[in-house]
Protein backbone atom coordinates (compact mmCIF):
# COMPACT_ATOMS: atom_id res chain seq x y z
CA UNK A 1 0.00 0.00 0.00
CA UNK A 2 1.26 3.28 -0.95
CA UNK A 3 1.45 6.59 0.77
CA UNK A 4 -2.14 8.09 -0.97
CA UNK A 5 -3.42 4.54 -0.78
CA UNK A 6 -3.03 4.97 2.66
CA UNK A 7 -4.58 7.83 3.25
CA UNK A 8 -7.04 7.35 1.31
CA UNK A 9 -8.28 4.15 3.31
CA UNK A 10 -7.13 6.30 6.93
CA UNK A 11 -9.02 9.06 6.09
CA UNK A 12 -12.70 7.99 7.98
CA UNK A 13 -10.82 6.95 10.86
CA UNK A 14 -8.99 9.74 11.12
CA UNK A 15 -11.53 11.82 10.81
CA UNK A 16 -13.86 9.86 13.58
CA UNK A 17 -10.43 10.37 15.36
CA UNK A 18 -10.28 13.51 15.47
CA UNK A 19 -14.14 14.13 16.35
CA UNK A 20 -13.71 11.84 19.55
CA UNK A 21 -10.66 14.02 20.79
CA UNK A 22 -12.90 16.86 20.76
CA UNK A 23 -15.66 15.32 22.60
CA UNK A 24 -13.92 14.03 25.39
CA UNK A 25 -15.53 14.88 29.01
CA UNK A 26 -14.58 16.88 31.40
CA UNK A 27 -14.59 16.02 35.49
CA UNK A 28 -15.19 17.54 38.21
CA UNK A 29 -12.48 17.09 40.92
CA UNK A 30 -15.15 16.26 43.37
CA UNK A 31 -16.12 13.51 41.38
CA UNK A 32 -12.98 12.12 40.52
CA UNK A 33 -11.87 12.15 44.04
CA UNK A 34 -14.65 10.93 45.66
CA UNK A 35 -12.04 9.13 48.03
CA UNK A 36 -9.09 10.65 48.43
CA UNK A 37 -7.15 7.82 50.65
CA UNK A 38 -7.71 5.45 47.54
CA UNK A 39 -6.29 7.84 44.52
CA UNK A 40 -2.69 8.37 43.51
CA UNK A 41 -1.34 11.17 40.80
CA UNK A 42 1.19 9.18 38.78
CA UNK A 43 3.40 12.10 36.93
CA UNK A 44 5.89 10.79 34.48
CA UNK A 45 9.00 12.50 33.56
CA UNK A 46 8.18 16.36 34.48
CA UNK A 47 11.65 16.77 34.75
CA UNK A 48 13.92 19.54 32.46
CA UNK A 49 15.07 17.95 30.41
CA UNK A 50 11.59 17.19 28.59
CA UNK A 51 9.88 20.63 29.54
CA UNK A 52 12.55 23.20 29.20
CA UNK A 53 16.20 22.45 28.38
CA UNK A 54 18.44 20.05 26.90
CA UNK A 55 18.64 18.61 23.49
CA UNK A 56 14.97 16.50 23.71
CA UNK A 57 13.04 19.43 25.78
CA UNK A 58 9.89 19.99 23.62
CA UNK A 59 7.67 23.36 23.31
CA UNK A 60 4.71 20.85 23.67
CA UNK A 61 5.36 19.12 26.38
CA UNK A 62 6.99 22.59 28.16
CA UNK A 63 3.52 23.53 27.71
CA UNK A 64 1.54 20.84 30.10
CA UNK A 65 3.80 22.30 32.50
CA UNK A 66 1.57 24.76 34.16
CA UNK A 67 -1.56 22.26 33.91
CA UNK A 68 0.20 19.71 35.59
CA UNK A 69 1.29 21.98 38.12
CA UNK A 70 -2.44 23.02 38.84
CA UNK A 71 -3.83 19.49 38.91
CA UNK A 72 -1.35 18.27 41.50
CA UNK A 73 -2.62 21.65 43.89
CA UNK A 74 -6.35 20.57 42.78
CA UNK A 75 -5.70 17.07 43.63
CA UNK A 76 -3.76 18.08 46.88
CA UNK A 77 -6.59 20.69 48.24
CA UNK A 78 -8.82 17.14 47.49
CA UNK A 79 -6.98 15.17 50.02
CA UNK A 80 -5.20 13.20 47.92
CA UNK A 81 -1.38 12.32 49.61
CA UNK A 82 0.16 10.05 46.90
CA UNK A 83 2.26 11.91 44.13
CA UNK A 84 4.34 9.28 42.66
CA UNK A 85 7.31 10.82 40.22
CA UNK A 86 8.33 8.73 37.65
CA UNK A 87 11.49 10.23 36.21
CA UNK A 88 14.28 9.61 33.91
CA UNK A 89 17.69 9.57 35.65
CA UNK A 90 20.30 8.03 33.78
CA UNK A 91 23.95 6.77 34.02
CA UNK A 92 26.11 8.36 31.01
CA UNK A 93 26.36 5.09 28.95
CA UNK A 94 22.23 4.56 28.89
CA UNK A 95 21.75 1.91 26.14
CA UNK A 96 18.44 3.95 25.88
CA UNK A 97 20.83 7.04 24.04
CA UNK A 98 21.29 5.17 21.18
CA UNK A 99 17.54 5.51 20.29
CA UNK A 100 17.48 9.11 21.34
CA UNK A 101 20.59 10.72 22.56
CA UNK A 102 22.10 11.27 25.36
CA UNK A 103 19.07 13.00 28.35
CA UNK A 104 18.91 13.56 31.77
CA UNK A 105 21.94 11.86 33.05
CA UNK A 106 21.69 11.20 36.55
CA UNK A 107 23.13 14.61 38.46
CA UNK A 108 22.71 16.77 35.89
CA UNK A 109 20.12 20.05 36.09
CA UNK A 110 17.98 17.46 33.26
CA UNK A 111 17.26 15.44 35.50
CA UNK A 112 15.47 17.62 38.28
CA UNK A 113 12.30 17.95 38.89
CA UNK A 114 10.65 21.06 36.73
CA UNK A 115 10.55 24.20 39.67
CA UNK A 116 7.14 23.91 39.29
CA UNK A 117 6.22 21.24 40.89
CA UNK A 118 9.10 20.84 43.15
CA UNK A 119 8.59 23.83 44.65
CA UNK A 120 5.14 22.87 45.48
CA UNK A 121 4.27 23.32 49.52
CA UNK A 122 3.49 19.60 49.70
CA UNK A 123 6.16 18.35 48.00
CA UNK A 124 7.53 16.19 50.51
CA UNK A 125 4.69 14.36 49.86
CA UNK A 126 6.28 13.03 46.52
CA UNK A 127 7.98 9.97 46.08
CA UNK A 128 10.60 9.88 43.72
CA UNK A 129 10.95 7.49 41.37
CA UNK A 130 14.60 7.01 39.26
CA UNK A 131 13.80 4.75 35.93
CA UNK A 132 16.41 4.06 33.12
CA UNK A 133 14.44 3.46 30.73
CA UNK A 134 10.83 4.58 28.91
CA UNK A 135 9.17 2.12 31.21
CA UNK A 136 7.85 3.03 34.94
CA UNK A 137 8.12 -0.38 36.11
CA UNK A 138 10.90 -2.34 34.35
CA UNK A 139 14.21 -1.97 37.07
CA UNK A 140 12.25 0.48 39.44
CA UNK A 141 10.03 0.20 42.23
CA UNK A 142 6.90 0.52 40.91
CA UNK A 143 5.49 -3.21 41.60
CA UNK A 144 6.72 -2.95 45.27
CA UNK A 145 4.93 0.29 45.66
CA UNK A 146 1.38 -1.26 44.19
CA UNK A 147 1.86 -4.49 46.88
CA UNK A 148 2.36 -2.42 49.51
CA UNK A 149 -0.76 0.23 48.56
CA UNK A 150 -3.42 -2.12 47.85
CA UNK A 151 -5.92 0.04 49.28
CA UNK A 152 -4.84 2.75 46.12
CA UNK A 153 -7.46 1.67 43.28
CA UNK A 154 -7.43 4.74 41.29
CA UNK A 155 -4.59 6.12 39.46
CA UNK A 156 -4.04 9.82 37.79
CA UNK A 157 -1.66 9.82 35.16
CA UNK A 158 0.14 12.48 33.75
CA UNK A 159 3.40 13.69 32.19
CA UNK A 160 5.20 12.82 28.78
CA UNK A 161 5.32 11.67 26.27
CA UNK A 162 2.15 10.81 25.50
CA UNK A 163 2.59 7.69 23.29
CA UNK A 164 6.14 6.76 24.84
CA UNK A 165 6.67 6.74 28.50
CA UNK A 166 3.01 8.07 29.80
CA UNK A 167 1.75 5.10 27.25
CA UNK A 168 3.70 2.70 29.35
CA UNK A 169 2.92 3.84 32.91
CA UNK A 170 -0.57 4.25 32.13
CA UNK A 171 -0.38 0.81 30.48
CA UNK A 172 0.82 -1.23 33.04
CA UNK A 173 -0.98 0.24 35.45
CA UNK A 174 -4.06 -1.17 34.01
CA UNK A 175 -2.85 -4.58 32.27
CA UNK A 176 -1.10 -5.26 35.75
CA UNK A 177 -4.11 -4.76 37.48
CA UNK A 178 -6.21 -6.72 35.00
CA UNK A 179 -3.30 -9.69 34.85
CA UNK A 180 -4.38 -10.05 38.65
CA UNK A 181 -8.35 -9.81 38.39
CA UNK A 182 -7.74 -6.16 40.16
CA UNK A 183 -10.16 -3.47 39.73
CA UNK A 184 -8.01 -0.74 39.21
CA UNK A 185 -9.00 3.13 37.59
CA UNK A 186 -6.39 4.63 35.61
CA UNK A 187 -7.50 8.03 34.47
CA UNK A 188 -5.69 10.03 31.56
CA UNK A 189 -6.65 13.80 31.65
CA UNK A 190 -5.58 14.95 28.01
CA UNK A 191 -4.50 18.36 28.90
CA UNK A 192 -1.78 16.99 31.00
CA UNK A 193 -0.14 14.75 28.67
CA UNK A 194 1.61 15.21 25.23
CA UNK A 195 4.37 14.85 23.10
CA UNK A 196 6.94 16.21 21.07
CA UNK A 197 6.94 16.78 17.28
CA UNK A 198 9.99 16.03 14.62
CA UNK A 199 8.58 17.45 11.33
CA UNK A 200 9.80 15.01 8.43
CA UNK A 201 11.66 17.73 6.93
CA UNK A 202 13.88 18.75 10.12
CA UNK A 203 14.62 15.00 10.81
CA UNK A 204 15.59 14.12 7.08
CA UNK A 205 18.27 16.91 7.90
CA UNK A 206 19.23 15.58 11.16
CA UNK A 207 19.62 11.80 9.62
CA UNK A 208 16.97 10.88 12.02
CA UNK A 209 13.47 9.41 12.72
CA UNK A 210 10.30 11.76 12.17
CA UNK A 211 7.55 12.07 14.71
CA UNK A 212 4.10 13.86 14.08
CA UNK A 213 3.35 14.69 17.61
CA UNK A 214 -0.14 15.60 17.12
CA UNK A 215 -1.09 12.52 15.19
CA UNK A 216 0.67 10.34 17.45
CA UNK A 217 -0.35 12.39 20.50
CA UNK A 218 -4.03 11.13 19.43
CA UNK A 219 -3.66 7.64 18.41
CA UNK A 220 -2.51 6.81 21.69
CA UNK A 221 -4.65 8.84 23.79
CA UNK A 222 -7.62 6.41 21.67
CA UNK A 223 -5.25 3.38 22.20
CA UNK A 224 -5.36 3.96 25.83
CA UNK A 225 -8.92 4.15 26.17
CA UNK A 226 -9.11 1.16 23.47
CA UNK A 227 -7.60 -0.66 26.52
CA UNK A 228 -9.69 0.81 29.64
CA UNK A 229 -8.25 3.29 30.56
CA UNK A 230 -10.02 6.46 31.16
CA UNK A 231 -9.45 9.48 28.61
CA UNK A 232 -10.68 12.52 29.36
CA UNK A 233 -10.16 16.43 28.40
CA UNK A 234 -9.45 17.95 31.83
CA UNK A 235 -10.18 17.27 35.68
CA UNK A 236 -11.92 21.06 36.32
Amino acid sequence: MNSSDLEKCSEPFLHWLGEWKRGLASRPIDEVVAEPARTAVASVDMIVGFCSEGQLASPRVGAIVAPVARLFEKMYAAGVKHFLLFQDTHEEDAPEFESFGSHCVAGSKESETVPELSKLPFSDLFTIIPKNSLSAALGTILDEWLASHRDVGQFIVVGDCTDLCVYQLAMHLKLSANASNIKRSVIVPADCVDTYDMPVDRAEGLGILPHDGELLHHLFLYHMALNGIDVIATIR
